[in-house]
């Protein structure tokens, strides 16, 4: 059994380590706000004060928000005396970003995996989420027992960065699928069908999906609790729609709705969950959303 690392534990990262340590792992965790590590060490991790202590490990995972804050804390780990034998990035950051990543710890003779993970927190801890790994073959075949202890579907997508473009399309569709939902919500709404009722029978067609009908109870509640910022959202509607461009590859509806999400955050839905799109399309039909 390798003695494994992470790093970057915010709601996601602190949720996949979790799914590690009750498999039994060995772990050391750090994170930049250290209180954050608390609930892990509580299940038996072990918290190292410093990023490069984490080379203890033989393999470190790690969870970051944004493609700068992965090239920073990399190039931390990667400044110790004693480094680990692999590398594996879950975050969801630019092709180009993962890269430079790659080349930077094929610099130093360690190996990388870029590992995207798909699901929230939530859908995490109940072992429901998603990962599309890209890097050697036989990267991937170390790290993947441990991928399946994090999700219930593990996928290969190639020998470089395929893996970020698979998830950067899989957040655009997420974000046309929302958009979607919350305009053909409030049309019915505004009709005078009951939320509540247009979503229950939605969730019965065979347009219905699990992650609609697990989000069901939100939209009519108007909740929304984070699990995936309108931030967040828009950070990955940069990086999917700049890739579109590098490929020549027309994305019309994905431009339309990058522009309402920044629409959204204009309107100071920023830093709340993106379902939150409803309330846009809501006070344009007219609907009261006053308790959002």
């Amino acid at each position: 059994m390798d003695k494994l690392g992470w790093l970057g534990t915010g709601r996601m990262g602190a949720a996949m380590a979790a799914r590690l340590v009750d498999a039994g792992n060995d772990l050391l965790v750090w994170n930049r706000t250290a209180a954050k590590t608390a609930p892990l060490v509580a299940k038996g991790a072990r918290a190292v004060g410093e990023v490069a202590g984490l080379g203890q490990a033989d393999i470190v995972f790690v969870m970051v928000s944004t493609p700068k804050d992965l090239e920073e804390v990399v190039a931390a780990l990667l400044s110790g005396d004693r480094l680990p034998e692999i590398i594996v990035d879950c975050s969801t950051v630019s092709i180009e970003m993962s890269a430079k990543i790659r080349q930077l710890t094929a610099d130093t003779g360690v190996g990388f995996l870029a590992a995207p993970i798909s699901g929230n927190p939530h859908v995490v801890e109940q072992g429901g989420a998603c990962i599309v790994a890209s890097g050697p073959e036989s990267t991937f075949k170390s790290v993947a027992p441990y991928l399946a202890q994090i999700a219930k579907v593990v996928v290969h997508a190639g020998s470089e960065e395929q893996s970020r473009l698979v998830k950067l399309c899989h957040n655009l569709y997420l974000g046309m699928m929302v958009q979607a939902l919350v305009e053909v919500t409030a049309l019915a709404e505004k009709g005078g069908t009951d939320r509540a009722a247009f979503l229950e029978f939605l969730n019965g067609t065979v347009l219905g999906s699990d992650w609609v009908r697990q989000r069901t109870k939100d939209l009519v509640a108007l909740d929304w609790t984070p699990t995936f910022t309108t931030e967040l959202l828009r950070k990955d509607f940069d990086l999917g729609l700049a890739e579109a461009r590098s490929l020549e590859v027309p994305m019309p509806i994905g431009a339309s709705v990058h522009q309402l999400i920044q629409s959204a955050i204009g309107m100071g839905l920023r830093d709340v969950d993106f379902l939150s799109l409803f309330v846009q399309e809501a006070r344009a039909a007219g609907l009261d959303v006053s308790d959002a």
